[in-house]
């Protein structure tokens, strides 16, 4: 169960916030279990591709609605990510440790030179995603039908969906002013 509390967490958050998800690029080694959670939206022909952040760098420029990384955020791989979005295209990251405060400062300012939103969200092990977007906020624009309406899920909903953004006061404190939404 745990890992499915970490994929379908990274897949279907940037997938219910964007407005109308076509093309998902996948950037992870275990790509197939993030493309089986994609599969199962119906309503909509997404296009899920894997790559790793070599093969990134071929990548057309505004392809893709949205990414999933499970990388680095590093300032090589984040501008990358940036350029292979469409304009309201949004990022989720893996791996923040919030307990890690410069670490994780540093790599928040490395993604707010690119996008409009970015907040973590509880991952459940220990660890935080960062989603990232340049226009959608990830618990104003919800897509309730597709969080709520779309077969297979063994944890997520809607209701998860907003309540993983609620940081705890010492955190929210801890990124003021770092931390966009």
């Amino acid at each position: 169960m745990k890992e499915n509390i970490y994929k379908e967490l990274l897949a279907h958050i940037p997938t219910c916030t964007h407005k109308d998800p076509q093309n998902i690029l996948i950037i992870s080694d275990n790509a197939v279990a993030f493309i089986d959670e994609i599969a199962k939206y119906k309503t909509i022909q997404t296009k899920a591709i894997a790559c790793d952040i070599d093969m990134l760098r071929d990548v057309e420029d505004g392809s893709f609605d949205v990414v999933v990384a499970e990388l680095a955020p590093e300032s090589v791989s984040v501008a990358h990510i940036n350029r292979v979005l469409k304009e309201d295209g949004l990022a989720v990251w893996s791996g923040f440790d919030l307990e890690e405060e410069a670490e994780t400062k540093t790599k928040l300012q490395e993604i707010t030179k690119y996008f409009k939103i970015a907040m973590p969200y509880n991952l459940f092990d220990g660890n935080f995603a960062l989603l990232a977007s340049k226009e959608y906020h990830p618990t104003a624009d919800i897509n309730l039908q597709r969080a709520d309406l779309t077969d297979g899920f063994d944890v997520y909903n809607s209701d998860l969906h907003i309540g993983v953004f609620a940081l705890p006061t010492y955190l929210k404190k801890r990124y003021l002013g770092v931390i966009k939404n």
